[in-house]
């Protein structure tokens, strides 16, 4: 579903990514991890399209995200890092207008509206005006607008920041609903959730891959049987 190949960010003199290169399928849940500044979100900009890199090759779903970037995009749903929305909108009409973008009209748009919405709690804010809304409903409101179309793959940034422990719970077990036919590909700095989600665990620190392992064989090579010391043996002491 997304092929990585010894892909490479500059800024400047600044390296953000270096060379990486790494294949995700349908299926699977990826964790994304890394320190601060280890050039996780980057990446997922290069893949999504909104950051063209600097050399190498991204294929998602057998498209070429340089030379054939609308049809890589249909594939995806996109949730950035801080979930940056139109605030004068409601959530209601921003996901009208995601649809309308999407192609997505008539009854698949009020079906897909109403799972979605129910999917996420929205019901109390979506004719609320977005920037009126706290950290977590805004979070959900970008959510929301990723998986409207129901792609076949999905990047997620932080998903669960800013949510509550009892929504952080509903979002990882959407998450994991959806896991079954999709590619989901997760930055978090959150330990636990790669445990709970991920059947794969992807570390990068400096632009680098450091590990591709599934969470349980890392932390089957700890002690204390605790992801946050492999992962810190692995960063060189950095934490997540």
């Amino acid at each position: 579903m997304i092929k990585v190949n010894a892909l490479t960010k500059k800024f400047g003199s600044f390296v953000a990514v270096d060379g990486l290169s790494f294949e995700c399928a349908a299926g699977e849940v990826i964790g994304l991890l890394g320190p601060n500044g280890a050039g996780k979100s980057t990446t997922m900009k290069m893949i999504t399209g909104f950051v063209p890199p600097t050399s190498g090759q991204i294929t998602v779903a057998g498209y070429d995200v340089a030379t054939d970037s609308l049809a890589a995009r249909k594939c995806m749903g996109y949730l950035p890092e801080g979930a940056p929305s139109y605030s004068d909108m409601t959530p209601r009409s921003l996901l009208e207008f995601v649809a309308k973008v999407r192609g997505i009209s008539g009854d698949r748009l009020e079906s897909r509206m109403t799972e979605v919405v129910a999917a996420l709690h929205l019901e109390p804010v979506l004719d609320q005006n977005i920037e009126t809304l706290s950290k977590g409903f805004k979070r959900r409101v970008g959510l929301a607008q990723a998986i409207l179309h129901d792609p076949d793959i999905l990047i997620l940034d932080e998903p669960t920041d800013g949510l509550d422990p009892n929504q952080k719970h509903e979002v990882r077990e959407l998450i994991t609903s959806m896991s079954t036919n999709k590619l989901i590909l997760i930055s978090t700095h959150i330990l636990e959730e790669v445990e709970a989600l991920c059947s794969r665990a992807i570390i990068v620190a400096e632009g680098k891959i450091l590990r591709d392992a599934p969470p349980s064989e890392l932390i089957s090579e700890s002690p204390t049987g605790k992801l946050d010391d492999v992962f810190r043996a692995i960063t060189g002491g950095k934490a997540a």
